[in-house]
């Protein structure tokens, strides 16, 4: 005891640890490994706070929404306070109307029936909600004009949240000068603004034709395999037809007519793809001077004098353009009060088209667009529309399924627990029961799901999608596991407890459920 308990110094000066180097060295290693250890566990840390970070930010937009915020008159030719259209109806009317037409009102330029449905595609169909829970809740508001929060359309919500496409905006240098050519207009600047502009469009072609080179390069290797693959399935045809074997016939001709399919399907994405790729090669040959804009490449719009412009040709100096939202006067924009505006993403690869993207931007700017919390999310249920579908039902049925498991395992499981632990006879049954119960723990889940499909629905006839046979199986899940923590449990109280209990004259009963239970005793 003397020499194990003897100081490190008092250890050394012993013949056989005479070499200090070796020990400081050991203990050098001891520290070093001591390190590694915990610059093991700081990196995992890191990582894992990367982890739930990333996970944390990406999930963040879906619990917020964008609102278009409007001032509407509460008409009552249009809303019906007296029911007199539907008795069984609330304050029926029609609250859409009353929306539609005020964000038409914002845009009076856009006339055409196409540009005023795509307009009102901005829209929610759920826009009217809010509106009417307004009316319902203050049915005092009737005859006034309400600012009331519009919901936006899942793929107007999406681009204002820059899920979309990315968004690069400079403040023009140069004089702007507007000049009109038939139904288009001839942008010219006197800085050059428009030269970054065009680089953009140069860079993206490069990177699309690189892209669009390796694709097609592995198109032309797919048909090879494709082509080479269906000369064997012929033959194999073939000799399933002179075997007249009816099984051997329909399964060559199955496979025979899936690679023709496959075949006909690459080989129109590689027609498709190869023309794309000749007209960016064209485009990437010819000099940076001039470049004509599709839907394929990025969109450059141009905001001046209250109008919005989507070019149609850039060049250094300027750019003839199409009119998105019309100006309001055709005099020359100063430096600084007119800018430009790339949207990366081409308009053919995302669901927002520019003349929306310019409403968007216009609403925007105004100030009309609100950003908030999409409480809906947790009180609406399932819906064909994203922005109007909420987790209520899948929460709610969660809750109920965890119920349900909670009141059948936790007594079933604790009870089974305290039997097999205390009560239960040593033999070969309860031996066997222990074995299983430990078996049970190791089963995949899905072995459950397969158990609970085919007694509680097929053999049993329980509802489907019911709390009620989640609960059954999950409860069956996790009954092993709680029963062999709850043992361990009771085997981690000291016996003398027990002892101490049946020794003063208690029974076992008592014994297990007064003591053993509520080991350890708070103070008292």
């Amino acid at each position: 005891m003397t020499d194990i308990a003897a100081p490190h110094k008092a250890a050394l000066d012993r013949p056989h640890l005479q070499n200090l180097s070796l020990v400081s060295r050991r203990y050098r290693a001891e520290r070093r490994f001591r390190l590694y250890g915990m610059l093991a566990i700081g990196v995992t840390a890191v990582f894992l706070l990367l982890l739930l970070g990333d996970i944390f930010l990406k999930g963040l937009p879906a619990f917020t929404e964008n609102r278009l915020v409007m001032s509407l008159a509460a008409d009552q030719s249009v809303i019906d306070p007296q029911n007199t259209r539907d008795p069984k109806a609330i304050l029926a009317g029609d609250y859409d109307t009353l929306i539609k037409d005020g964000l038409r009102a914002q845009f009076p330029d856009v006339t055409s029936r196409a540009d005023r449905k795509l307009l009102l595609g901005l829209l929610s169909a759920g826009a009217a909600d809010d509106f009417r829970s307004t009316i319902v809740a203050n049915p005092g508001l009737i005859g006034s004009t309400v600012k009331v929060p519009v919901l936006l359309s899942d793929d107007a919500d999406q681009y204002l949240k820059g899920a979309q496409t990315g968004s690069l905006r400079t403040a023009g240098a140069g004089t702007l000068t507007l000049t009109a050519e038939g139904d288009r207009y001839r942008l010219a600047s006197t800085a050059g603004d428009f030269d970054e502009a065009l680089g953009r469009v140069k860079a993206y072609i490069n990177e699309a034709l690189a892209t669009g080179n390796i694709e097609l390069d592995r198109l032309n290797t797919e048909v090879s395999r494709i082509t080479q693959n269906l000369t064997g399935l012929e033959d194999r045809l073939k000799a399933a037809t002179q075997s007249a074997v009816e099984a051997d016939i329909q399964l060559a001709t199955a496979d025979r007519d899936k690679a023709v399919s496959d075949l006909s399907s690459l080989t129109s994405a590689r027609d498709a793809l190869k023309v794309r790729v000749d007209d960016l090669s064209r485009r990437a040959a010819a000099p940076a001077q001039k470049e004509v804009m599709t839907d394929l490449l990025p969109s450059l719009l141009i905001e001046a004098n209250g109008g919005v412009f989507r070019a149609r040709e850039v060049a250094g100096n300027d750019i003839l353009a199409e009119i998105l939202i019309a100006p309001t006067t055709p005099e020359a924009a100063r430096p600084g009060t007119w800018q430009t505006q790339v949207l990366t993403t081409p308009e053919s690869s995302r669901r927002v088209s520019d003349k929306e993207a310019a409403w968007l931007e216009r609403l925007k700017a105004s100030g009309s667009i609100e950003n908030g919390i999409a409480w809906r999310f947790f009180t609406s249920g399932d819906s064909r529309e994203p922005e109007l579908a909420g987790i209520r039902g899948a929460l709610t049925g969660s809750i109920l399924t965890l119920l349900v498991t909670l009141a059948l395992c936790l007594p079933l499981g604790v009870g089974a627990a305290i039997y097999l632990e205390e009560f239960a006879p040593k033999n070969r049954l309860t031996g066997l029961i222990e074995v299983n119960i430990n078996n049970l723990a190791a089963v995949p889940s899905i072995v459950f799901g397969l158990l609970g499909l085919a007694m509680f629905l097929n053999f049993f006839g329980m509802p489907r999608s019911a709390p009620l046979v989640g609960g059954l199986v999950l409860a069956l899940l996790v009954l092993p596991t709680i029963i062999i923590a709850s043992r361990a449990a009771l085997k981690a109280v000291p016996p003398s407890i027990k002892e101490a209990a049946l020794g003063i004259g208690a029974s076992h009963q008592q014994a297990i459920f007064h003591h053993v239970h509520h080991w350890p005793c708070p103070a008292s």
